[in-house]
Formats: C-alpha cells, structure tokens, sequence
C-alpha cells in the first residue's frame, strides 16, 4: 500500500496551501467585518474577488470527477475541471474545511456541488446549458429541497410532497425545510424529491424536478437557525410549495420513479465531501488548541504542561490520523469500484469523521474556556456544524443501521447489503 501523496495531490495541494497563506486566512477578519454588515441575506464582494483570483489561478470546480464511462454523461457538454479522482480531491477538499467559507471560493460548496453532479450525470443538454454552465461558472447558486418537516425524512420513502402531471406540466405541492442555500440572493435553482405515484413500489414512486426559485407559488417562510447561528448569506429555509407548476420537458431529471436512484447516486459523494471538511476543521481546532495550551499559564506552569491536555493533544492526533485514513480508503474505493460497492466505507466514514471532530473540537473550546463559546475564537460555530454533519445526508443511526446489515450478511444473518 502507497500511504504517499501522488505527484499531482502534492502540485494542488502546494498550490491551494499558496492559496490560502495569500489570500484566504489574510482576510477572515475581512469576511467577519462583511459578513456582519448590513443586511444579512446578501452577495459579499471578498468572495466574489476570491472567486475571480482562485479561477484564475487554476484552483476552480476541483470537486468534478472524471465522468468518462458514467452511462448518463453527455461527453459532448465541456466540464471546466482538473479532473480529480475522488482520492486526489481527498486532501484539497479537508483544506477546504479548515475555514468554513473557503469552499465556495473554489466553487466547491454544498450544495451546489451535489446538484452540478446531478445535473453533470442526469441532465439533459438543455437543463445543462440553463443551468449546469452557470453553475459552473459561479454565475448562480442552488438548493435541495429534499427533507420535510412532517416526516421522518432520514427514509425518503417517506417524503410526501407530490409532484403531479397536469397536461405539459407538473404541479408541486408540500412543504421542504433545511432547504440549504434558498438564503443566498443568487440562488435561482432548486431541485426538488416528491412523489410522482405513491401507488408505485416503495422506491419507484419518487422523482426529482428542477424548479426555478421565482415559479409562482414558492414561498420562503423563514430561514431556519442552526445552534443559534443563521448561516447567513447562505441559510437554511423553510419552503412551502402551493399549486407550483414546472414544465415536464424543462423540469424533468432522468425519468418518472427515478428520485430515489438519484438521490443515492448524489449522496454518495455529498457525504465524503463533508467527511473531507470535517477534517480540516478539526485539524484547525487542534491548531487553536496547542497555540492556546501554549500561552496561558495556571497553578504556576503552562496549560500544556498539565497532563490531562498531553492525553487530549496525543488522542486528537491519533483521531484525526485514523479517520482520514479510513477517508482516504472510501475515496480510492469509490475511484476503483464505484460509490455502490463501497456504500459501507462510505457510511463508515459519514459516522466516524463528524464524532471525532465534535471530540477535538469540544476539547478545543475547553482549551479556551470561557472564550471557547463565545464566537471569537470560530469555535462554537465549527461545533455546531460538526454536530450537524450527525444528522445531515442521514443520520448516525441509519448508517450504522447499513454497515450492521453489510457485516450480516457476510455471515449468512439474512441482512441484505443492499439494505
């Protein structure tokens, strides 16, 4: 096993590194200050000349993998990315995760990346020049308008928006919320699960349409608060759909019945890519620790020299060494074998990374005290989307409930893998 970097991961990440030591940890006081000004749903102009500077330099779209072979790519659609393998976006997205608003200079962000691989994979050429390309290009931003407040929404079976044919058209109607990014003023799509024929087989009564945020009858009720925090400019909303009607030959993805396969195919890696920032923050935290343990002094010696924080430094190391081996594994395997096949690594991983870094985080803030749960530091804000990230693209308690059936069924228990 080659645990070394290949020549193109270490090129990248020596370029993204330049990146952020030039123009990403310079200005986020910057961000703060713009963030903090005015109103909050609104377009900063630090990203948008990032976005310019990091394009330019070639560090733009790193998320799209390689699509040669994928049986619904249209080859003749010209995709602007390096073409990174899963395994060689690894270490660029976890950098990525080290400042919460990094990605999206690189137009790496959720959940515009998902949707863009949706659309890249299952698209038709007209929804890819209407949307795909500006997507693409930064020019737009996006939602996924999946979860439903009435219902358990970790089993999409049980999703109840309908989606209904009416001559040429669908009508949508339902309610959506943790609608992420419906707050960001340049958010013209969404893409939206319902149920097309609930008399169908379980996970063939779904499908999934593409709805331009200004249809008629789509209304934003209010953005929804995370631990406290707003996540402004890009938000979490609540979305009701009353009597809204989408084109079937504008809106359609893939076919009638198909959500469900898409929506698997568009979580797979959704889910690293969040496992991938979890451990960039929690390297960053652990940064903040050690820089923190080392310049305050109690009961006459440093903070570091205490030996319950010697324990804590030596437990996060090895946490963080262990998770981003297992993250890397999941990657490589989806490059070799695809996301189906290794949809146990993948759960694996979706548990794993989010708990060690709520640990290293939580033990960060303690580092802090008092200044820990303040939002000086950044730290209550990584823990509150580290404590997301247990819940978001399905919980602990369904992935768990996957790897348990794989391993079963390894030993004749009757648990289906494809479970």
């Amino acid at each position: 096993m080659d645990f070394d970097y290949s020549p193109r991961q270490k090129e990248y990440l020596a370029r993204l590194g330049a990146f952020f030591e030039a123009h990403i940890y310079p200005n986020t006081r910057v961000y703060e200050e713009q963030q903090a000004e005015g109103e909050r749903w609104k377009v900063l102009p630090l990203l948008e000349d990032l976005k310019g500077k990091a394009r330019a330099a070639g560090l733009w779209n790193l998320f799209i993998p390689p699509s040669a072979g994928h049986p619904q790519v249209d080859e003749s659609f010209a995709f602007e990315g390096p073409g990174l393998t899963n395994l060689e976006y690894a270490p660029l997205c976890e950098m990525m995760g080290r400042v919460s608003w990094a990605a999206e200079v690189f137009n790496c962000s959720a959940p515009d990346t998902g949707n863009m691989e949706v659309l890249q994979r299952y698209g038709t050429r007209a929804q890819k020049d209407r949307w795909l390309a500006p997507l693409m290009n930064g020019e737009i931003r996006s939602a996924f308008l999946m979860t439903e407040p009435a219902v358990a929404s970790s089993d999409a079976t049980n999703i109840e928006t309908r989606i209904e044919r009416s001559g040429d058209d669908y009508v949508i109607n339902g309610r959506k919320w943790f609608s992420s990014g419906v707050g960001d003023p340049r958010c013209r799509i969404a893409i939206v699960m319902g149920k097309t024929d609930p008399a169908a087989p379980t996970h063939l009564q779904q499908s999934q349409v593409l709805l331009p945020l200004d249809t008629p009858g789509v209304e934003v009720l209010r953005m929804l608060p995370v631990f406290g925090f707003d996540d402004a400019p890009h938000g979490h909303a609540e979305v009701v759909l009353k009597d809204v009607r989408v084109p079937v030959a504008d809106g359609l993805l893939l076919g009638e019945g198909r959500g469900f396969e898409i929506a698997q195919g568009r979580l797979g890696p959704g889910r690293i890519h969040h496992t991938m920032r979890a451990i960039g923050a929690a390297e960053a935290a652990l940064e903040l620790m050690c820089r923190r343990l080392l310049s305050r002094r109690a009961f006459g010696k440093r903070l570091s020299e205490q030996s319950v924080w010697g324990e804590r430094i030596a437990d996060a190391r090895i946490d963080i060494e262990m998770t981003r081996l297992l993250c890397l594994k999941a990657a490589d395997m989806m490059d070799k074998v695809g996301n189906k096949v290794a949809r146990a690594e993948i759960a694996m991983i979706k548990v794993q990374a989010p708990r060690m870094a709520l640990k290293v985080i939580d033990d960060a803030i303690q580092a802090h005290g008092a200044a820990g749960v303040t939002t000086d530091a950044g730290l209550a804000m990584a823990w509150a989307h580290a404590r997301t990230l247990r819940i978001v693209d399905g919980p602990d308690e369904v992935h768990r409930r996957a790897i348990a059936r794989i391993e079963l069924a390894k030993h004749g228990g009757g648990g289906s893998a494809a479970g």
